[in-house]
C-alpha cells in the first residue's frame, strides 16, 4: 500500500470517505434484521466485512497519504511496539482472568471455544502468525479506516481539534461495529462483549495518539496471550 497519491485516480474528498464508512457499519447492524435463517449462512456473516474491505480499498485507492491518514508511519513504530507490547500484555492479563473466572462463576461455558474456527487450527499456526496477521488487518479496518473517517466527519461536524476532546460518538460507534460484528458474535457467543471495552480502549489509543501501530501490536499480544491461557486451560 503506497503512502502517496495515485496521480491516475481522482481526489476523494474526507465527507467521501466517510460515507463509505458507514456502508459496512449499516451492514453490521443491518444483520441483526434478517430472518434467523439467513443469519445463520457463514457467508451472511462476513458480508459486513468483506464490505469493510471493499470500500477501505475504495477509498485507499482515490485518498492520498494513506499511511499518515491510517496511522501507520513508519517513524511511529518504536513507540508502537513499546506502548503497543505493554497494552497487549495488561489486557492479555485482564481478559483471560474474564474468560476462565468471572465468566464461569456466572455459570457461562467455554468450552465452546475448543470447536471454534480459532480453536480447530494448530497452535504453532495462530501464534503468532495468524493472530498477527488477523490484528494487522482488523485494525487498518476498523480504527484506521472506519474510526478514522467517523472521526473526521464528527470533528468536521462538532468543531472539535484535539485540544477540546475526543470524538466520542464515532468511538462509540467504531467499538459497537466491532463487538458486533456478526461473525464474532456467532463464534464467540458471550465472549463478544470483551471486544466491546477493548475497541473503546484501542480506539481512544489510536485517536489520542494518531499510531495504529500501537493497536495492531497491542491487539496481537492481547489475543496471543488469550488464545495461550485459554487454549492450555480448556485443552
Amino acid at each position: 500500500m503506497a503512502s502517496g497519491p495515485n496521480p491516475s485516480a481522482p481526489h476523494l474528498d474526507s465527507h467521501a470517505g466517510a460515507a463509505l464508512a458507514l456502508l459496512p457499519i449499516a451492514a453490521t447492524f443491518g444483520y441483526y434484521w434478517l430472518p434467523s435463517s439467513l443469519g445463520e449462512l457463514t457467508f451472511v456473516q462476513f458480508i459486513p466485512q468483506l464490505l469493510a474491505y471493499l470500500t477501505l480499498s475504495l477509498w485507499a485507492a482515490r485518498t492520498s497519504h494513506i499511511l499518515s491518514q491510517l496511522g501507520l508511519e513508519s517513524a511511529q513504530m518504536g513507540n508502537g511496539l513499546k506502548w503497543g507490547l505493554l497494552t497487549g500484555l495488561s489486557l492479555g492479563g485482564l481478559n483471560t482472568f474474564v474468560i476462565l473466572s468471572v465468566y464461569p462463576s456466572f455459570d457461562y461455558d467455554i468450552t465452546f471455544l475448543k470447536q471454534t474456527p480459532h480453536g480447530r487450527l494448530p497452535i504453532f499456526l495462530m501464534v503468532p502468525w495468524l493472530i498477527f496477521g488477523i490484528a494487522l488487518f482488523v485494525e487498518i479496518n476498523f480504527r484506521g479506516f472506519l474510526l478514522g473517517r467517523l472521526a473526521e466527519l464528527e470533528s468536521r461536524w462538532r468543531g472539535l481539534n484535539s485540544i477540546q476532546g475526543l470524538p466520542l460518538l464515532a468511538l462509540m460507534v467504531s467499538a459497537l461495529t466491532f463487538a458486533f460484528d456478526p461473525f464474532m458474535v456467532n463464534t464467540f457467543r458471550h465472549l463478544h462483549w470483551i471486544a466491546l471495552w477493548d475497541g473503546l480502549i484501542w480506539g481512544t489509543i489510536r485517536l489520542r495518539t494518531r499510531n495504529l501501530w500501537i493497536t495492531i501490536v497491542a491487539h496481537a499480544v492481547e489475543v496471543i496471550v488469550m488464545y495461550s491461557a485459554v487454549r492450555a486451560a480448556i485443552g
